[in-house]
């Protein structure tokens, strides 16, 4: 269940990574990469039970009312039988009406996740690619006559991806932790959320096997 929602987020915070950190690093020193620095260095700072509280507002129960603030899945429908990851199992079963069901569920404390460690891959990912595009093989490129386009994207992006990949692989692993405060404020049955009712009711060698695995 906690893989249910840490990989989407994991896939978003990675895709907007990518799309902030280029949009950043071909922007270097411009007032638009002051701008996304400023509003990623206030994103970090943000608690992630706020954030969830604020997407709750603006889309949920409280507010447009677009999205569910709570579960994994529609009371009202059967959930789909296999693995336990709704995802596959509702694809597998072509049962549209639990796919949507799941997705709606997801979507909120996923994006919430998602948007919480996606300065971390942008910062990382502007960072390298700032030393890349001044590296000796980006200037040969470039003297070359490639587009800068074709130069950031074909010579510096892929070696600029590499210290992105092992952070995403620390991040994984944490994931599949859980992410606490995310789980308890959207009710997510996962791993963190059974580790905080084993809290709450003194249930220590749960406790302490959760913090093992």
């Amino acid at each position: 269940i906690s893989a249910q929602l840490g990989l989407p987020a994991l896939l978003l915070a990675s895709w907007l990574g990518i799309v902030l950190g280029l949009f950043a690093a071909r922007r270097r020193g411009e007032l638009a990469e002051r701008g996304l620095s400023l509003s990623l260095l206030v994103l970090d700072a943000l608690p992630s039970f706020w954030l969830a509280l604020l997407l709750v507002v603006l889309l949920g129960a409280g507010g447009l009312g677009w999205l569910p603030v709570g579960g994994r899945f529609p009371p009202t429908l059967v959930p789909p039988a296999g693995s336990g990851f709704y995802i596959l199992d509702s694809l597998r079963a072509g049962d549209l009406h639990q796919l949507n069901g799941t997705l709606r569920h997801l979507a909120l404390p996923a994006a919430t996740l998602g948007l919480l460690l996606s300065g971390i891959f942008t910062n990382a990912l502007r960072l390298n690619l700032r030393r890349a595009l001044d590296s000796d093989y980006v200037e040969a490129a470039r003297s070359r006559g490639l587009s800068e386009r074709r130069v950031v994207l074909r010579h510096a992006l892929p070696n600029a991806l590499l210290p992105v990949l092992t952070i995403t692989g620390i991040t994984v692993a944490s994931l599949i932790g859980g992410a606490l405060l995310i789980e308890v404020t959207y009710s997510w049955p996962g791993i963190a959320f059974r580790l905080q009712q084993a809290i709450s009711q003194r249930d220590y060698p749960v406790v302490q096997g959760i913090v093992v695995v």
